[in-house]
């Protein structure tokens, strides 16, 4: 028997093999076994899109605290964050197992658990199922069944009417498909009061105008990966200056959604300068990008600044929106 990491010296015979295994083999063995271990879980957990659903849920509480014009219990906003994240990384892995083959073929995505075989089809696919059924028993048990079947429906949105209807074959895919992206609004206010009202609806046209300008600026970036899959999304298939135009025009109708808010919630005065401030300050970026693109300043185009300024004012949005009704104006 030979020490593994010195294969030049061998083990006296004094000593048996079962101690020799076990002090020079064991504890690496043990390791070994333990890193595969996290690794594997570290693999079903990037299946979930840990990010993407982190910003999910920045706009999952705010509207909690809206719908209860307060602090709801921290047993229902926990029960509500962990069903709404289980659907979301139940969409999310279902997104993966079924876009794997173009997955290899892009770089943005070629490390991904299904993609280098950390994770298998199979398992990724049972998972994925497994994390959908539990989301709607839980929640539907937790909290309330309105909750529960809304979030069964962001659930296909995302997996069946995105994923496999919408990606593939059109250039709008991101504007409707995004609309799961919106779901969380309605289930947090659903999960407060058991209904649906116009205030999470105007929320949820915020969220689902945002999504077109934060998304295609990621498009711009990686639009040679997207072409090389197939997938039409709008910058690939359309002129920098033609997707800048429809991203103004999104921003403006989010714009004016979330100043709708503003008398149907009876919205007070931190929300109103959050919503005025960070619409104007996000809409002068997207008018920014159209000018760059009409001067045809393709390697300065700056789509990445529009793409985080796009999750800045939303944050911004959703914190006003959580603090507001604990103010007096």
């Amino acid at each position: 028997m030979t020490v593994p990491d010195r294969p030049d010296r061998t083990v006296p015979n004094d000593r048996s093999d079962g101690a020799s295994s076990s002090f020079h083999g064991g504890p690496a063995l043990a390791g070994s076994a333990r890193s595969g271990w996290r690794a594997k879980v570290g693999a079903y957990i990037a299946l979930t899109k840990p990010r993407i659903i982190e910003l999910l849920l920045i706009t999952t509480v705010p509207t909690m605290i809206l719908a209860q014009g307060g602090f709801p219990s921290w047993w229902l906003i926990i029960a509500t964050l962990v069903g709404g994240t289980a659907a979301a990384g139940s969409a999310n892995t279902l997104n993966m197992y079924y876009d794997r083959d173009i997955d290899a073929l892009m770089n943005r995505t070629k490390k991904r658990p299904l993609v280098t075989g950390a994770v298998s089809p199979t398992g990724a696919l049972i998972f994925g199922i497994a994390l959908g059924v539990f989301s709607v028993l839980w929640l539907g048990l937790a909290v309330n069944w309105v909750a529960a079947g809304l979030a069964f429906a962001a659930n296909l949105m995302y997996s069946v009417g995105y994923t496999i209807l919408l990606k593939r074959h059109t250039s709008q895919n991101i504007v409707w498909g995004g609309a799961a992206g919106c779901m969380p609004v309605l289930i947090g206010w659903a999960a407060v009061t058991g209904s649906l009202d116009w205030a999470p609806f105007l929320l949820f046209g915020i969220i689902f105008f945002w999504t077109p300008p934060h998304y295609w600026p990621l498009s711009m970036k990686f639009k040679k990966d997207y072409a090389a899959a197939g997938v039409p999304m709008l910058p690939v298939v359309s002129a920098d200056t033609r997707v800048a135009r429809q991203m103004i025009g999104y921003t403006v109708a989010m714009i004016a959604c979330s100043l709708a808010l503003i008398p149907v919630a009876q919205m007070g005065l931190l929300y109103t300068v959050a919503a005025v401030a960070a619409g104007g300050w996000f809409l002068i970026l997207c008018i920014n990008l159209y000018r760059r693109a009409v001067a045809g300043t393709t390697r300065k185009l700056g789509a990445m600044k529009v793409f985080h300024g796009s999750i800045t004012y939303l944050t911004l949005v959703f914190v006003a929106l959580s603090i507001d009704p604990f103010l007096p104006f």
